[in-house]
């Protein structure tokens, strides 16, 4: 089979030891090839650009942009681009935000690796595949209330460490208003304090340190 006809698949990852590996993988696959491969963000949407592959298998946690933001990015400006998330990231709310902007399936990097040959094959078909331990990560926390934008940003500087008065002044906003929505940051993350709150929207991929 010549390259033409074999699924071309783009690699986006910061380790060179996975890439390297995936490489392997998909290249002794008879029906597809790796024509490029990226490390960071930035370097994938070059890359992109340059190659239009078939199938991009795309991590989350990149040097310099969030792999959201570069799936965003990609189909912006390629409506018809499947891609792949391939990560260590599995918090339902980065799951989520993944299918939101595009994604085609979304695997964990602790499948075994026919799993993604076939995936890559059905993404390739024109389907969409959500693993079962994806589902079941999704439908945890289904048609639970999300955190707003305003409660975002305040626990972001919950997770940075500053106090109350301290969130007040820079988001410009009283220490009472502070108070009531780290109250109802709590509350929607069914946490008992700050501590765990920021735990749960850690392991959940609400926020990233």
């Amino acid at each position: 089979m010549t390259d033409q006809a074999r699924i071309r698949v783009l690699s986006i990852d910061d380790h060179p030891l996975l890439r390297e590996g995936l490489s392997k993988i998909i290249n002794g696959q008879p029906d597809m090839v790796v024509v490029a491969q990226a490390a960071s963000g930035s370097e994938a949407i070059q890359q992109f650009r340059k190659h239009r592959p078939d199938v991009t298998l795309l991590d989350l946690r990149l040097p310099d942009m969030n792999g959201i933001d570069v799936l965003m990015t990609i189909r912006g400006e390629f409506h018809d681009a499947r891609i792949v998330v391939l990560t260590t990231a599995d918090g339902d709310v980065e799951m989520q935000r993944a299918f939101e902007a595009g994604a085609r399936s979304y695997m964990l990097k602790s499948m075994p690796a026919r799993d993604l040959t076939d995936r890559i094959r059905q993404v390739h078909a024109g389907k969409k595949y959500v693993p079962p331990e994806v589902a079941a990560k999704l439908a945890e926390h289904f048609g639970e209330p999300n955190l707003t934008t305003r409660e975002l940003e305040v626990l972001r500087h919950v997770a940075g460490g500053k106090r109350n008065r301290e969130i007040g002044n820079v988001l410009f906003i009283s220490e009472e208003t502070v108070k009531v929505h780290v109250k109802n940051i709590m509350e929607k993350l069914s946490a008992n304090d700050r501590t765990e709150a920021i735990a749960i929207a850690l392991r959940r991929g609400i926020i990233e340190l």
